[in-house]
């Protein structure tokens, strides 16, 4: 396979949660220059990769797989813009009761580490999924409605190809392991 290929390592939400999470998205009173993501799009990012050679698919997808383990114990926290200074992302924290999901983070970041060379982020792991992406120069509302209150278990681990449009971008799965739990 020729070319390259932008990846991210994703937990996929149910689809109630991720329903919820748009539902609630769209009663916030977004100003000019916010787009709000599609139901189908919500994720929360484990791992971003980047760019990446596309021969090296079929290798991070049996990482992928290697690496997939029940997350159980997960809730919705307060909004947040992100990053704090320079908003760029509406978001909604994640709580991980168990730390199931920082777990299988910190063992997927290792495992594609050691075996493709990827360097990791430095900064802490902040597990959240985002609802709203803001354009440069856009407004983001100061008083947000209160989040949904909602537990669940993750519903699979997915390595995702970023495809980027003018209308933003969209993420294809490649490979989807479902995270049952036993």
């Amino acid at each position: 396979m020729k070319g390259r290929a932008r990846l991210f390592v994703a937990v996929d939400p149910p689809r109630e949660v991720r329903a919820e999470l748009a539902r609630w998205a769209r009663a916030v009173p977004l100003r000019e220059g916010l787009r709000r993501m599609d139901v189908d799009a919500l994720h929360v990012t484990l791992c971003f990769l980047g760019w990446c050679e596309a021969s090296q698919i079929e290798e991070i997808a049996a990482l992928v797989g290697d690496a997939a383990a029940p997350v159980d114990g997960l809730s919705l926290g307060a909004p947040v813009w992100l990053p704090p200074r320079r908003p760029r992302v509406l978001a909604v924290e994640l709580h991980d009761e168990t730390e199931e999901l920082g777990e299988l983070q910190r063992a997927l970041s290792d495992s594609l580490s050691a075996a493709i060379g990827w360097e990791a982020e430095r900064r802490r792991f902040r597990p959240h999924v985002t609802v709203a992406r803001m354009r440069p120069g856009a407004i983001g509302a100061r008083e947000l409605p209160p989040t949904p209150q909602l537990s669940f278990a993750a519903e699979s681990l997915t390595l995702y190809r970023s495809e980027l449009h003018r209308s933003g971008a969209e993420y294809v799965p490649v490979e989807r392991v479902p995270l049952a739990i036993a």
